[in-house]
């Protein structure tokens, strides 16, 4: 009997998924445990294996199509078994036994009348296109016109698909593709004049001037590539947007001296038979200061809902992680009731997740403060975007030697803390960094204190 295969639910909060790449096709044979096809949450990339043997008797939906979780993807049974009656409503025919994907191997996609025609009768219209564009009455849209301007490509040769013969933008991606490039016959002298206006634009003074002797060749091909967003680049860039665009953000820059934290991983990574101890960072170490000073400072250990605050009796706190796929940022749940080492270990098990692409959902918030830490790229001072509804987020930057009074030198480590003023004010956000400091100042006193 044939096996449906769903999409599955990554969280409470996630209504649907992505399909990244399918791993089989059409046709294939399946066996339990074989990757069938990656699916993306606007955060993590999960692999779904298969959980029956058989055939791939059918797959309903393409590479980069949003598929609502728990609808049937694809189907799994024996070679020649039906899997029509699982088929989605609204879901496009799968591929064929060429084994390419759904939207591939579809019915082509009906174009207009006049596009059609167009298409048919290529040699025509392209001869023509010649005599538009020699006449100077040339029918291209602006889009078009604007790409063959920046990648130097040959009009003349466009074949037209658009209404009325008109050349649209993907005919001329098509022939950059075929390597057509304008020459200088068909660009006119004005080819030869060096534009000195906006935008390069030719002048009246640059006609009236002397003509350079040579120009310096311009390499064949176009001169950009568009790439196409990734889910998680797309969130990130609707909720930074919308962090900007719906709180009040200020940063307080300040910075502590490190002696005392950098001398205690000194200690932990000289203890013999204790390696694990010499694996904690410095992340970890400010991660820890932040978790016993956040209770104290509760407005900014909060979410801000615009009538009225949630302030939190625990720290959640979110840290910034850097992926091959983007900027994750994963939270270590109750940091305040964690030993020093037990956060160090939760810590490096949600960054490797985050790294490897299979961070749950569920993962992904909650957070109640937020920490980046740009010092190990040299970064002495930046100024962080908040992560709402959170009200504060801690930068971390990189040492710098300063000097003390009487000339002794001590590294200094930055910290640059943007709030959100519409929850608190700049004096509270100054007395929490103030606590801060002092608290990793004293990082091994009030460590010991607490293990008492």
């Amino acid at each position: 009997m044939a096996t449906p295969v769903i999409m599955p639910r990554q969280g409470q909060s996630v209504e649907s998924c992505v399909i990244g790449e399918w791993h089989k096709r059409k046709g294939d044979k399946i066996s339990v445990g074989d990757l069938l096809f990656t699916y993306e949450t606007d955060k993590a990339t999960f692999e779904e294996e298969s959980k029956a043997d058989g055939v791939l008797l059918d797959l309903f939906y393409d590479e980069g199509d949003d598929v609502e979780c728990l609808k049937t993807v694809c189907v799994i049974g024996a070679e020649g078994e039906s899997a029509d009656e699982f088929r989605p409503a609204g879901a496009d025919k799968a591929a064929a036994a060429t084994g390419g994907t759904a939207a591939s191997a579809a019915t082509p996609e009906p174009q207009p009348a006049e596009s059609a025609a167009a298409a048919a009768d290529a040699p025509a219209t392209h001869t023509a296109a010649t005599a538009e564009y020699a006449s100077g009455e040339l029918r291209i849209s602006p889009r078009a016109r604007a790409l063959a301007r920046i990648t130097g490509a040959d009009i003349s040769k466009a074949i037209p698909t658009g209404a009325k013969g008109r050349i649209m933008e993907d005919d001329i991606k098509r022939v950059v593709e075929q390597g057509h490039f304008a020459t200088k016959a068909v660009q006119g002298n004005i080819a030869d004049i060096v534009g000195t206006g906006i935008a390069g634009r030719v002048t009246t003074f640059d006609m009236q001037a002397p003509r350079p002797a040579a120009r310096t060749p311009v390499p064949a091909g176009p001169d950009f590539e568009e790439v196409k967003l990734s889910n998680v680049r797309k969130f990130i860039a609707k909720a930074m947007h919308a962090s900007l665009a719906d709180s009040a953000q200020l940063t307080l820059h300040s910075s502590f001296d490190a002696s005392d934290v950098m001398n205690f991983r000194k200690k932990l990574k000289s203890l013999a038979g204790y390696e694990d101890l010499a694996k904690i960072t410095i992340t970890d170490i400010i991660t820890y200061a932040v978790s016993r000073m956040l209770p104290r400072h509760r407005s900014i250990n909060a979410h801000f809902l615009g009538d009225r605050m949630a302030l939190y009796n625990n720290a959640h706190i979110g840290i910034a992680v850097d992926t091959p796929r983007g900027l994750l940022v994963p939270t270590l749940f109750h940091a305040n009731t964690l030993t020093l080492k037990e956060l160090s270990d939760q810590a490096k098990v949600i960054f490797e997740k985050c790294k490897q692409g299979n961070m749950e959902p569920d993962g992904l918030k909650g957070g109640t403060f937020t920490i980046s830490n740009l010092g190990t790229l040299g970064i002495e001072m930046f100024t962080p975007v908040l992560n709402p509804p959170q009200t504060g987020l801690l930068g971390v930057c990189s040492i710098i030697e300063r000097t003390k009074d009487g000339g002794k030198p001590y590294p200094a480590m930055g910290l640059s803390l943007t709030f959100d003023h519409r929850a608190l004010d700049g004096a509270d956000a100054a007395r929490f960094l103030k606590d801060l400091v002092n608290y990793l100042e004293n990082f091994s006193v009030y460590l010991a204190v607490e293990q008492h």
